[in-house]
């Protein structure tokens, strides 16, 4: 308890008081005694993370977990091992992120017994959303009431104040009025939206609420815990408001708590930053998550195969730091959310990224904006699904599945755990009337499925979804029997032809190393192999010969075993 300690000291300026620590402790103890399961000690190459909403499918009279379970079951356990639901709590707005009560199951999705159920057939992640929570909940309404202890919870501050330091991730106001109940006009700190209150951390009671929430998710058996939107957590009026020390020590601090009551558990930080903020969340490599999400891989894999050129993914990618043991990246290319763009400003030029944006746009995608410090606006985000993002409208299909597979192959070989969106294993495409329906840009990428009609469209012969669908689980569960990929391996970046991303990963035994070799254009390209050896390619099963030029096909990619 001596990190716990240290750390409230830290945060709070040797001012907790000793009632609340007390009452910290005391929480920590219980949860300490009831958690019994072990987690896995540490990841491997066999952890491949599926990410869904618990609501994904649906049928009539029946909870959606319980619907989502039967289908994972059949349909997905082979491939994933993992589970990352997102946030299945009762909620008012943004597909679940503004939380209405973190203590309870959206009962459309079913209730606490539904989840345990889904956990005896995989590992799960939760989603901490620690920064905000629905203006809706019991506890803003506590505050908007005026009663007794509740005033401190959110943060209120006049209009006129200074703000034009603070970082901003949309366009929407950062300060929203709310009537109190003595008729006053309160300015209330909204981040993400007016439905999305930011909660006050300076108040040691908040702290104590929240640590009570992350704990009982470790309780109702949260292998991960990912922590939303964290980035933003402490508030200083004359800073960016972002990544201020105080947030890393509140990061650490989740990170003790959860060793301390459940070793095993991965602390997993959600900041859609560049590059260099995004990874001083793994502090010292052993203080604070010991997972960040790889945010610049998206948008980067998109650009290289966009353009027909490795040249930014490259030299990007042997920048990377090699893993300690103790920290790895979460990779990913698709998500709930957008593409990032922040995460590639610092690797690609401004007009780079325009350009990107501008024949996105042409072919479909949606622009999210964010505000500027200096009154301007910049494009933020791309709304759309990988499949469409990576092709054009004219692109027949055996087209798209190769682009999307070379897309997913170079996924799947970066150190770190993989992890894909449901609706990349599904196949799917711009949902067009969900934006229209829903009257926001993410819709495009959140289409939910009558189980009647997902697992039909899923089986149809020859259907671009039954194609992407057989041939990304294949290659999942290729992936997963290579002790290469194992997240601890080093990646080595060899120099190439521009159309061409060569990766060594270097397992312990050199047999069991790999040469992953993507053509990252679309037309042929020869070249040799990196030693005179036969090589057999363990996704295709071709046997090799080192001593010849390999032709590689337009968007074909290799994973060759000596």
């Amino acid at each position: 308890m001596d990190i716990i300690n240290n750390l409230i000291d830290k945060i709070y300026d040797y001012t907790f008081p000793p009632s609340c620590l007390q009452r910290l402790h005391a929480l920590i103890a219980d949860a300490r005694e009831s958690i019994c399961q072990p987690r896995k000690a540490h990841w491997d190459e066999k952890d491949v993370v599926l990410i869904t909403y618990a609501d994904q499918f649906y049928e009539e009279n029946t909870p959606t977990l319980n619907t989502f379970s039967r289908f994972w079951q059949q349909h997905l356990q082979a491939s994933f091992n993992l589970v990352h639901l997102l946030p299945f709590f009762p909620w008012s707005s943004d597909d679940g992120f503004s939380v209405i009560d973190y203590h309870q199951v959206d009962p459309r999705c079913g209730d606490w017994q539904d989840v345990a159920d889904l956990r005896q057939h995989t590992r799960l992640m939760f989603d901490f959303v620690c920064n905000h929570m629905s203006s809706r909940s019991a506890w803003f309404q506590h505050y908007l009431a005026q009663d007794p202890g509740w005033d401190d919870f959110f943060i209120s501050m006049p209009p006129t104040t200074d703000l034009s330091a603070v970082t901003r991730p949309r366009t929407s106001p950062l300060l929203t009025p709310f009537e109190m109940a003595d008729g006053e006009t309160r300015f209330v700190w909204t981040t993400f939206s007016a439905d999305q209150i930011d909660l006050n951390f300076a108040n040691p009671q908040v702290l104590l609420a929240m640590v009570n929430v992350l704990l009982d998710y470790l309780q109702k058996g949260a292998d991960y815990l990912r922590l939303d939107a964290v980035g933003y957590m402490w508030k200083t009026p004359g800073t960016s408001c972002i990544h201020l020390e105080k947030t890393h020590q509140l990061v650490k601090l989740f990170r003790a708590i959860a060793n301390e009551v459940a070793p095993g558990t991965v602390v997993l930080t959600e900041t859609n930053v560049p590059h260099k903020d995004n990874i001083s969340y793994f502090g010292n490599g052993r203080d604070e998550a010991q997972m960040v999400y790889q945010f610049s891989l998206p948008p980067l894999v998109l650009h290289a195969i966009h353009y027909g050129s490795s040249r930014a993914l490259r030299q990007w990618a042997s920048t990377l730091d090699g893993s300690n043991g103790s920290t790895t990246f979460f990779n990913f290319l698709a998500s709930h959310d957008g593409i990032g763009l922040n995460p590639l400003r610092g690797i690609l030029p401004e007009t780079e990224i325009v350009s990107l944006v501008r024949d996105l746009a042409m072919e479909g995608a949606l622009i999210s904006y964010k505000n500027n410090p200096d009154g301007t606006t910049s494009p933020y985000e791309i709304n759309v699904t990988y499949m469409d993002a990576l092709n054009q409208k004219g692109d027949d299909d055996d087209t798209r599945l190769r682009r999307f597979l070379l897309a997913h192959a170079l996924l799947l070989a970066f150190p770190g755990v993989p992890a894909i969106y449901i609706q990349s294993i599904l196949g799917s495409r711009n949902d067009v009337d969900g934006v229209k329906a829903a009257g926001y840009n993410r819709a495009i990428n959140r289409q939910k499925y009558a189980i009647s009609d997902i697992e039909p469209a899923l089986m149809e012969k020859d259907s671009l979804r039954q194609r992407v669908y057989y041939a990304l689980s294949q290659l999942i569960q290729i992936r997963t029997q290579q002790s290469a990929f194992h997240p601890d391996n080093p990646m080595m970046i060899i120099d190439s032809d521009n159309s061409l991303l060569v990766m060594k990963r270097q397992a312990r035994e050199e047999q069991e190393s790999l040469w992953c070799l993507f053509n990252l254009s679309s037309k042929e390209v020869n070249m040799m192999l990196p030693e005179g050896r036969w090589y057999r390619d363990i996704a295709s099963g071709d046997r090799l010969d080192g001593t010849q030029a390999l032709l590689l096909k337009a968007w074909e990619f290799r994973w060759l075993k000596v």
